[in-house]
């Protein structure tokens, strides 16, 4: 099947055509016609099937037909996710997808100031792609409106709910009309999400593509089991391997991603770090140099890491098991895009055991043991495993010795007290109190 017998418009199709795209994918083939038919849609589907196009697609035809103009801080089509870095990649696609037809398209989101969201959206925009709290500041101080709302997308909703919007989601919900069009994307279908789902949707056309179990055929996965302190030495050999072009390093925490970005530049491998902690500049200069080659190492935390979309990432490296299973499987992911092969490492110490039971359980399937290469121990030795101190605590400064100005025969008391007099009647009330 091509996307001419989706029964896309003209102007979509040329936008597709501009990008080499030429075969929908299984989400897209069964999500765009009740799409364009003005469905409901629940969607079960990992990152990397081509779910923005599925409903990016779609909602363009449908906004351009309805022929509107939004008012003044308000928007047509709402789209919700998670993170930053996908609320960005979903805007590119919509800018894309839409490059042959008159619709803005803009983003909201945390890091950014308010006075730009404001001009954002101050004039009316037909799509909006925001994450959730800098969504409902905007609603707050009364700079935007989502009574008009035609479509609403909420992206990647397992992810909300890990990171605790699930308050705001239901808040979000209360202020959209009734009528309207509603697409809830997620990878996995909790009860939670179930629960949410069933209080959004009308009637929904159900798409599943990619079961979580079944998602990671296509990269070459292997387990090495490690010491914890190793694992340093173990990336950074790793690493300096050739066929490795650009990797993702997986960190479970904001601290951890840090730390192993300043070991492995210690050892001559330049990496960058992306987590909640950096600033919004911060991220995009480190997800910049991460797509264009310039340093081809980015260590990731895993809400930074949801919608990192980079084509070309050879090799996925998780430092540290996750301790929730489907993680493991969006983490390798992020490598055999479209339709391409990857190869993901997992370390493994012995308190991480249990999370890779769990793993395996998930994808039913046993992760191959690659035991550590040939003379680890040598070459570990002769790398850096741990941050190198900073040259004030390489060699602390001693203050050089200043004697004790002389005591002061005299404490400030009022003048005409006498400092026998002062002493003797604290002594004399000090007995008073003891009898």
């Amino acid at each position: 099947m091509s996307f001419d017998q989706l029964g896309l418009s003209e102007p979509v199709l040329r936008a597709l055509a501009a990008k080499s795209y030429a075969t929908p994918t299984p989400i897209q083939r069964q999500a765009i016609p009740p799409l364009r038919a003005g469905r409901d849609l629940l969607g079960i589907a990992q990152t990397g099937t081509g779910k923005t196009a599925a409903f990016v697609l779609p909602s363009i035809d449908r906004l351009v037909a309805a022929n509107k103009r939004p008012a003044p801080f308000t928007c047509r089509m709402l789209v919700l996710a998670p993170t930053r870095e996908l609320a960005s990649q979903i805007a590119e696609s919509a800018k894309a997808y839409g490059k042959f037809v008159k619709l803005s398209v803009g983003t909201v989101f945390g890091g950014t100031s308010i006075a730009a969201n404001r001009r954002t959206v101050e004039r009316g925009i037909d799509i909006l792609v925001a994450t959730p709290g800098r969504m409902l500041d905007l609603v707050d101080q009364r700079l935007l409106s989502l009574k008009d709302v035609e479509i609403f997308v909420l992206d990647e909703a397992d992810q909300m709910l890990d990171l605790g919007f699930i308050h705001a989601l239901r808040r979000t919900i209360s202020l959209l009309p009734k009528q309207r069009q509603t697409l809830f994307f997620s990878a996995t279908m909790p009860a939670a999400i179930k629960e949410l789902a069933d209080k959004l949707l009308t009637q929904p056309e159900q798409v599943v593509v990619t079961p979580v179990a079944s998602a990671t055929e296509r990269v070459e996965q292997h387990i090495t089991f490690v010491n914890q302190p190793e694992k340093q030495a173990l990336l950074t050999l790793m690493l300096q391997q050739p066929e490795v072009e650009r990797a993702l390093v997986f960190s479970r925490t904001k601290h951890g991603a840090d730390k192993v970005v300043k070991l492995l530049g210690a050892n001559g491998v330049a990496a960058n770090a992306i987590h909640g902690n950096k600033s919004q500049p911060q991220r995009e200069r480190a997800l910049a140099e991460f797509k264009s080659g310039k340093t081809p190492v980015l260590v990731a935390t895993d809400i930074a890491a949801r919608g990192i979309d980079v084509s070309g990432v050879s090799h996925v490296f998780n430092f540290d098991l996750p301790e929730v299973p489907e993680q493991y499987v969006h983490r390798i992911g992020r490598t055999g895009r479209a339709d391409a092969t990857g190869v993901a490492y997992a370390f493994c110490s012995e308190d991480e055991r249990g999370l890779l039971r769990q793993i395996e359980k998930l994808t039913r399937k046993k992760v191959p043991v690659q035991p550590l290469p040939e003379r680890f121990l040598e070459r570990a030795s002769q790398l850096v495993s741990r941050a190198p101190a900073s040259p004030q605590s390489e060699q602390p400064q001693r203050r050089p010795h200043q004697p004790r100005p002389p005591a002061k025969r005299f404490s400030a008391r009022p003048a005409g007290a006498g400092a026998g007099a002062g002493a003797g009647a604290q002594r004399s009330g000090r007995r008073r109190r003891a009898r």
